[in-house]
């Protein structure tokens, strides 16, 4: 999963950064609103959060400008204590939660793994698809209960497809959902990884579609 923040205050930034990448995500960042607003209106992201208070371009009209766009991935904004105004402009503006400072790191955490959840349809922590179960709240993968140990890059691809199942997922999505901008969009990455997966679930949830991509589904129920 790709998350965007957009935060002015260089320490918030980098303790955001860094707990989002620990918890397995791919973070890229921007430290004012005109460049936050650029990247959320041209690279995709599973999720953003955004400051309000930011330089060049406040956060409002930067989230105002996403939405008029037709930029629909779930926005988690940071506010600052008491200024309530803020909450509600943010939620006017097409927000989907807000935390106000200064805030617990897990807090957030739990906040945009529910925000991706509910943007892709799911009610639980827990994914299954048939004997594969992703915690995204602990990172953990099981099958049929048994631990399965897999590296970032495989959680990230395995936890992404999960999110979206019954999707065909083309490589190029695949790539661009879990590396940041600057990785090379024509690497054979994407087929490695898939090949590793489904050697270590050792399951037949992962179908290739020729041509198109992978699709996630239950052993047996594989769509046309």
């Amino acid at each position: 999963m790709r998350i965007l923040i957009v935060e002015d205050d260089p320490n918030l930034l980098r303790q955001m950064q860094e707990a989002l990448v620990d918890a397995g995500y791919v973070v890229d960042v921007a430290t004012d609103g005109v460049e936050g607003h650029f990247l959320g209106d041209t690279e995709p992201y599973d999720a953003a959060i955004l400051d309000l208070g930011l330089p060049e371009l406040d956060g409002i009209s930067v989230l105002k400008q996403w939405r008029e766009s037709g930029r629909e991935m779930p926005v988690l904004i940071l506010t600052a204590r008491g200024q309530w105004g803020e909450k509600v402009g943010g939620f006017d503006a097409g927000a989907d939660d807000y935390v106000t400072k200064p805030f617990h790191m897990e807090e957030v955490l739990a906040r945009v793994r529910a925000l991706i959840r509910r943007s892709t349809g799911h009610a639980s922590s827990e994914l299954s698809c048939g004997p594969v179960t992703v915690d995204t709240s602990s990172s953990r993968v099981t099958v049929d209960g048994n631990l399965i140990k897999l590296t970032a890059q495989e959680f990230r691809l395995l936890s992404y497809m999960m999110h979206h199942q019954d999707k065909v997922c083309s490589r190029t999505e695949l790539t661009e959902h879990i590396y940041d901008q600057d990785f090379d969009l024509d690497s054979n990455t994407i087929e490695v990884f898939i090949g590793r997966l489904r050697k270590k679930l050792g399951v037949p949830i992962i179908n290739t579609k020729r041509g198109l991509g992978y699709q996630v589904t239950a052993p047996g129920e594989a769509a046309d």
